[in-house]
């Protein structure tokens, strides 16, 4: 029966392999396909009417008569889709709300998902995610066995009745169709659990039974699971528990710095790594082909894409331009109009792109998530693929990281302050330190003409904290599992001092 599910599921993905192609090679009507039917299905909500959808015939007319939103200055009309009134964002009633933390802020972001944002975005996204890995491996037994999300946890709306709250994966998983669940473990009592400690037993003792073929999450809680399976179960590496396991399915952070990790936990080439950008307002794009290490944009699930040239990322009323305007390697704010109701959207992720035929991407960052101080203009790309180089070069592992500015004062230069925690720890810490520093000049320019001859910065400052202070600081936080991660970076001290007073 097993084999004949998945056989049929890969007959299936072919047939979607059409459409995704499709999109591929219609980039730009795709897209005004897209925004048409927003603006249709949108029309007679309360938005619609007060910006004029009736009337709006091209993109540059929406991007005339549609502010660009932050999550700020959208608040007020999401809070009153949280406390019940409907046809306000969008045609269909809101009932499930994702609880958006993007970072360790308190202050948490509640995203409307629509029954037409799980269907045709979140669902399809991930049917599409499916197509692509079987066209990458088209041997794959991946339906044999079962797939392991580490998730989230949902909770009641506290505004109304008959609504809900909770991480993205978790509203995923609570409205899964029945052929999906039949594919999934642990059961979904566990899946949805609240208390990330308790959780992470159940999911080690119910998934350690089964034969999973693949996992998906954010590496950084998937680690913990499996750290945990292993010293529960006395096995060496996963493969003695799931033998026929294939790939690992990641997103919200860089994977760069956790692949060692990873390689040891799936000692196997056979075992594959794909990169997904899903997020609570949508599913944006997956990595296409195995042999790159970009992201192929999903441009027919229901999100019409604008972008922020990063010159224009602080000005009141930023300019945006379309798709077919974009250039190669340049800096983008990424900015959505979404079948869930999010209109010209600025999701606070910074993008470029790798190639326009087809359009895919790299994340490079948050626009609120960078140090630039000192005009060093450093990116969490260029620190993440450091810290991964650094750690490659000195054989260590790593678990988590944070970094911010140290300020210019009377006595001292300023500089850059990180906390670093490890799995295995560099034997020689000062090596680690200079070869950070000198990974750094190589990616970014900004940063190695202000550390020139100390002029601007001096040497980074590590703290090399141990093993479990970054858990220790979220579970602090109430920020532990789902899709809670730590702030690469910071252009103020904020994380900093919070960790090192409170944790060390």
């Amino acid at each position: 029966m097993i084999p004949l599910f998945n056989f049929a599921i890969k007959q299936f993905m072919n047939q979607r392999m059409k459409n995704i192609r499709g999109f591929m090679e219609h980039p730009i009507e795709t897209q005004q396909r897209v925004l048409k039917n927003l603006l249709q299905q949108a029309a007679l909500t309360e938005w619609g009417k007060t910006h004029g959808y009736k009337d709006i015939q091209s993109n540059e007319q929406f991007a005339q008569q549609v502010p660009v939103s932050t999550y700020e200055t959208f608040y007020p009309w999401i809070e009153r889709c949280l406390k019940g009134e409907q046809q306000i964002l969008w045609q269909s009633d809101i009932d499930w709300f994702s609880k958006s933390s993007g970072t360790t802020n308190a202050k948490s972001k509640f995203i409307p998902v629509s029954k037409e944002s799980l269907k045709d975005c979140h669902y399809k996204g991930g049917m599409d995610l499916l197509t692509l890995y079987f066209d990458n491996a088209p041997e794959s037994k991946l339906f044999q066995g079962k797939s392991l999300a580490v998730g989230g946890s949902c909770s009641p709306n506290p505004h109304r009745d008959n609504s809900k709250i909770g991480d993205i994966s978790a509203v995923i998983m609570a409205n899964l169709p029945t052929w999906a669940q039949y594919a999934r473990t642990p059961s979904i009592q566990t899946a949805l659990m609240n208390e990330w400690e308790a959780k992470i037993d159940k999911l080690a003792e119910e998934c350690s039974k089964e034969n999973v073929t693949n996992l998906s999450g954010v590496p950084t809680w998937a680690v913990l699971l499996l750290e945990y399976m292993l010293e529960k179960s006395g096995k060496e590496n996963m493969l003695e528990i799931w033998p026929h396991f294939e790939c690992f399915f990641h997103g919200a952070v860089s994977f760069h710095p956790y692949k060692t990790a990873f390689q040891k936990f799936f000692p196997s080439d056979k075992v594959r790594y794909m990169e997904t950008y899903n997020a609570s307002e949508g599913f944006f794009g997956v990595q296409d082909d195995l042999s790159r290490d970009d992201l192929l944009l999903y441009l027919d699930h229901g999100i019409y894409y604008e972008f922020i040239p990063i010159d224009e990322i602080d000005a009141e009323f930023p300019k945006t331009i379309s798709l077919e305007q974009v250039q190669l390697n340049e800096a983008y704010a990424l900015v959505i109009s979404t079948n869930s109701g999010l209109w010209r959207y600025n999701v606070g992720d910074v993008v470029r792109f790798t190639s326009i035929t087809p359009y895919r991407i790299k994340i490079t960052g948050r626009t609120k998530h960078y140090i630039n101080v000192f005009g060093e203009e450093l990116m969490v790309e260029n620190a993440e693929m450091a810290v991964s180089k650094a750690c490659e070069a000195t054989n260590a592992v790593l678990a988590n990281f944070t970094a911010g500015p140290i300020y210019f004062n009377n006595e001292n230069k300023g500089g850059h302050e990180w906390i670093i925690e490890f799995e295995t720890a560099p034997g020689d810490k000062d090596r680690f330190t200079q070869l950070l520093d000198q990974f750094l000049k190589e990616l970014n320019s900004d940063y190695e003409a202000k550390r020139y001859k100390d002029m601007a910065l001096l040497l980074p400052t590590i703290h090399f904290v141990p093993e479990g202070t970054f858990y220790k600081w979220l579970k602090l936080k109430g920020k532990l599992g789902g899709q809670h991660k730590v702030p690469r970076l910071s252009n103020n001290r904020e994380y900093l001092e919070d960790i090192l007073t409170k944790c060390l």
